[in-house]
């Protein structure tokens, strides 16, 4: 199909973009990648009047250290979060969801902020941003501000940042000498996942020190698997401890039934992808 008509600018800053967003009022939608915007515009899902393309914005690009933290621009597409160096020795977990995130040509053109400000419950960056307890820098004409991940994902599709804000920065506490992996199930190769699970681990002396799992597509955003990471810390890094922590992965969970899967089936894979993400984080 071909889209409604719309106009479209392409700021080259920051505070253009922002203008234009108040410009246009409610009747606007920012484009980033466009891998998640286009295919809504083609159906006729969305009929903005102005399409707003952060892509000729410098500083919404790159990662860099930050001290205690690493500073990740919005528009830093998958491929780059995939290959960094400085994500691949703080936030491991990230670097491994970024791999599954559809194909090559998908990766290079997506971006890390517009797939969190999406916000689809299915997507693979969720998750992993929120095991990590990334905080979203989002800026608008009342200043900056800070949203955990925790808050930021508010419901399906749905943010923290409102109609005239941007998100600008992804800010990920470091997690150096972590383990992390993302274990997905998906029945075609570069699908949507209808269940996964992102886990980070800090394994020191044979046992878990630290735990971070989270889950995806377990309900309308994505959620911390509290009872996972209980069952985990301060035990030995075997499968023992492994199989008993996964059986807690559908606690507190939300799951929907759709033509993939229906609420018993998410539950089974929830705890099938636990075990299975963290043997790998832990190396068993």
């Amino acid at each position: 199909m071909i889209p409604s008509a719309f106009d479209y600018t392409s700021p080259e800053t920051l505070d253009d973009a922002l203008r234009a967003l108040a410009d246009a009022g409610d009747d606007a939608k920012i484009i980033a990648g466009g891998q998640s915007l286009m295919p809504v515009l083609r159906l006729r899902m969305n009929d903005p009047a102005v399409v707003v393309d952060l892509g000729r914005i410098p500083e919404l690009r790159g990662v860099r250290d930050d001290g205690d933290a690493l500073a990740i621009g919005a528009m830093t597409t998958h491929h780059d979060v995939l290959h960094d160096p400085l994500v691949r020795r703080h936030a491991l977990l990230l670097a491994e969801a970024a791999a599954t995130v559809a194909d090559a040509q998908i990766r290079h053109r997506g971006t890390l902020g517009g797939a969190l400000a999406h916000a689809d419950p299915a997507g693979d960056l969720l998750a992993p941003a929120l095991a990590l307890d990334a905080t979203m820098t989002v800026a608008g004409p009342r200043g900056r501000r800070e949203v955990p991940a925790g808050e930021f994902f508010e419901d399906l599709f749905t943010t923290a940042v409102a109609p005239d804000e941007i998100l600008v920065e992804i800010r990920v506490p470091k997690h150096t000498g972590w383990t992390g992996h993302y274990e997905k199930f998906n029945r075609t190769a570069q699908a949507w996942a209808i269940v996964a699970v992102a886990a980070a681990l800090e394994v020191s002396d044979g046992r878990i020190s630290e735990a971070r799992v989270a889950l995806t597509n377990m309900a309308s955003v994505p959620l911390r698997a509290r009872g996972v990471e209980e069952a985990l810390v301060g035990r030995p890094a075997d499968a023992a401890t492994i199989r008993e922590a996964a059986a807690h992965a559908g606690e507190g969970t939300r799951p929907t039934a759709d033509g993939n899967a229906d609420e018993q089936y998410r539950t089974h894979l929830a705890e099938v992808l636990t075990a299975r993400a963290v043997t790998a984080a832990a190396g068993v």
